[in-house]
């Protein structure tokens, strides 16, 4: 487990540290703490930086920690209407790993992107399903599932928004995905992406490469 944590906390500096430190007075709004390694880099840098955190998970994590930069808010992240009152209008950052189901994730990010300042990050944890795919390191079918299901949901997201937000990718660990919000304008729906990968012409093109290479 402690290899486990060491990679998770690492994919966490890598991913949003850097730009999050530089913030005075840091909101920051947590969907899920578990064992609680997000929110101790979240206390951190609210206790460094004189900002607050709001954690929000379905379990009791209220004594995991003791900061006055700190507030636990028991409560399912959809319970709009209860978490809602317990927040403020605006965060620089919020990170999401609670429930990893695609059509989860695409709710609570719908419905919390406003929260997000312009300028903010909205973080997505657990979009790479490599590590639990078929004879890799940590194969799990349910999380190799989930955590596609995951990726392709947010390019869809993406896919009608690339105006609204910028997106880019961490994979390492189970990966994450890391959202900058560039205006205030009101999320689009998703937008399917058409493949052309098993059309005709991609079928000839592959043909027509086997007889160039022989």
């Amino acid at each position: 487990m402690t290899d486990l944590k060491n990679t998770y906390f690492e994919k966490l500096k890598e991913t949003f540290y850097e730009d999050l430190i530089k913030v005075e007075k840091p909101t920051i709004l947590e969907f899920g703490v578990r064992y609680g390694v997000s929110t101790s880099l979240f206390i951190d840098i609210c206790e460094k930086n004189l900002g607050k955190l709001y954690s929000v998970d379905l379990d009791d994590s209220s004594k995991k920690f003791s900061s006055s930069s700190w507030k636990f808010i028991h409560s399912r992240d959809d319970n709009f209407e209860y978490v809602t009152k317990n927040i403020p209008a605006k965060f620089d950052l919020i990170y999401l790993d609670s429930f990893h189901d695609a059509e989860h994730v695409k709710k609570i990010f719908y419905y919390y992107y406003p929260f997000l300042k312009e300028g903010g990050y909205f973080i997505i944890d657990d979009i790479s399903w490599i590590i639990y795919s078929k004879n890799n390191i940590r194969e799990h079918f349910n999380s190799e599932i989930n955590n596609q299901e995951t990726f392709e949901e947010i390019l869809k997201i993406f896919n009608s928004n690339m105006n609204n937000f910028d997106l880019n990718f961490n994979f390492k660990g189970s990966g994450m995905a890391k959202i900058f919000k560039k205006n205030e304008n009101k999320l689009e729906p998703e937008k399917k992406i058409y493949s052309r990968k098993y059309t005709i012409k991609n079928f000839l093109r592959k043909i027509w490469r086997i007889i160039k290479n022989n």
